[in-house]
């Protein structure tokens, strides 16, 4: 009964859609308005993550912990991938928005929606063949190989899930509306870890029923934003001829939406290559202490995806004034948060590691409380990276933004192969922090030269109106 009441509160009366543009006011409220949904969803994913890892933990053991360590990197690199395309489908949609180019708008949401089709079978059909070659080639211990095996398979099945929901997530957040991909995020979330409990504790299923929980989930959650967003967005529904598949189109898309998708997996891969060094180290220690990272990290990932959607809507608008009007406002909303999250994890890293693991293990607990503490001395930079990256790509140039990613790649590599031999974990610690450093060193004149860009067009564009008027 209040799981249907609730379905039928999100659903809702049609006229509660409401698409919101960003290209005229006060930059600062606009932005953490849209921010403060996407924190939450996070949030919600993080401590979703948590407390997957600490069922995993508590009631399966290290080894089973270190099995779902052992396939984080690996599930970045393939979701990383399509969760940067959903990220670059979005950008063109929230262009013709801001222009109110309609029309275009929605036929770029059904060529992307094609498009999707065909990335999202064909990437979970190849990386499931390749499962056991892609973990021996990251020379996971073969105490922890078959738990890892069966929760990457499964994972790797469900991407054609986790694809729709981002990009139907990232469609809507194009219009302005960050508050309703959180709402279907929360019923995920929450149905994720009742299943999540089911499938361990009940049915047995170990690591892999984890997995299971998670493709559920998500799947449900892509099925409802669909439905949702068709039946209550009236500036979406669509001709015939906007819902043919248009080459041109799709070629717009891919040219945004693969780099985007590269950046991520580029990135990624200098995790993995981290992740193999530190396998021979122990699993169990980065694994907690990445969990524990990626909650606290996650503002800057909503705070970067709001000014892809904020950038995208004003440069539609040929507004390029306002995008350097988000970029201070951004920055200085990071400061702020930085300086909590440094006092907060400086002081209490050590408890939030008991989390996963039990007070014994006094070994991995001091691991984690040394990676947490040097991680969060270096947020600033993160932070700076996620509003630079994320605008740079919300104006178009998403294969510029890609380079920030080859540079934490070569970053992490570097580390892997020089640093980890040499001085153990203290290497693994830095290799995160020296990767952001490489891609602030890349960004920030690479913001510079796109912002020269963004004006020279804006008065070329006026001057040719004045020409013809």
């Amino acid at each position: 009964m209040g799981f249907s009441v609730s379905l039928r509160a999100i659903l809702g009366h049609r006229r509660m859609a409401t698409s919101k543009e960003m290209t005229a006011g006060p930059a600062l409220p606009l932005i953490l308005k849209f921010t403060l949904p996407l924190l939450l969803g996070n949030l919600l994913q993080q401590t979703y993550s948590l407390v997957d890892a600490a069922i995993v933990g508590k009631f399966l053991g290290i080894n089973a912990l270190a099995s779902v360590g052992a396939s984080t990197s690996v599930v970045f690199l393939i979701l990383g991938f399509c969760n940067g395309c959903c990220g670059g489908f979005g950008i063109p949609v929230a262009q013709k928005f801001g222009a109110r180019d309609y029309s275009t708008m929605r036929s770029y949401i059904s060529v992307s929606l094609k498009l999707s089709v065909v990335m999202s079978v064909t990437i979970a059909i190849v990386t499931s063949i390749l499962c056991a070659d892609i973990l021996q080639m990251m020379r996971t211990p073969e105490n922890i190989f078959e738990g890892a095996y069966a929760y990457l398979l499964v994972t790797f099945i469900g991407v054609p899930f986790t694809f729709f929901y981002n990009l139907l997530s990232s469609i809507i957040r194009a219009l302005g509306d960050s508050k309703t991909p959180f709402w279907f995020l929360l019923l995920s979330t929450v149905l994720n870890i009742v299943l999540d409990l089911f499938c361990i504790l009940v049915l047995g299923w170990g690591v892999a029923g984890a997995a299971i929980a998670t493709v559920i989930s998500q799947g449900l959650s892509a099925v409802l934003c669909y439905i949702y967003m068709y039946r209550k967005f009236d500036i979406l529904q669509s001709t015939p001829k906007e819902r043919r598949f248009q080459s041109k189109l799709a070629k717009t898309l891919l040219y945004i939406g693969v780099p985007m998708g590269l950046q991520f997996s580029i990135t990624a891969i200098g995790s993995i290559m981290l992740q193999s060094a530190n396998n021979a180290l122990g699993v169990a220690a980065f694994t907690s202490a990445m969990r524990i990272k990626m909650f606290f990290i996650c503002t800057f990932e909503s705070l970067g995806i709001a000014m892809a959607t904020y950038s995208g809507q004003n440069y539609g608008a040929g507004k390029p004034e306002r995008i350097w009007l988000g970029i201070k406002a951004s920055v200085l909303m990071m400061i702020i948060y930085t300086a909590f999250t440094f006092v907060l994890l400086m002081s209490g890293a050590k408890y939030f590691a008991l989390i996963f693991v039990d007070p014994s293990e006094t070994e991995i607990l001091l691991d984690t409380e040394l990676f947490l503490h040097i991680s969060c001395m270096f947020f600033p930079v993160l932070g700076l990276l996620c509003v630079l990256r994320y605008t740079i790509q919300g104006v178009g140039f998403t294969n510029l933004a890609m380079f920030s990613g080859v540079a934490e790649m070569i970053a992490r590599i570097l580390v892997s192969l020089y640093a980890v031999p040499a001085f153990g974990f203290l290497a693994v610690c830095y290799g995160d922090p020296l990767a952001w450093i490489a891609a602030d060193l890349f960004l920030v004149p690479a913001f510079i030269y796109v912002y020269k860009r963004l004006k020279k067009q804006v008065l070329t564009n006026a001057s040719v109106t004045q020409a013809v008027a």
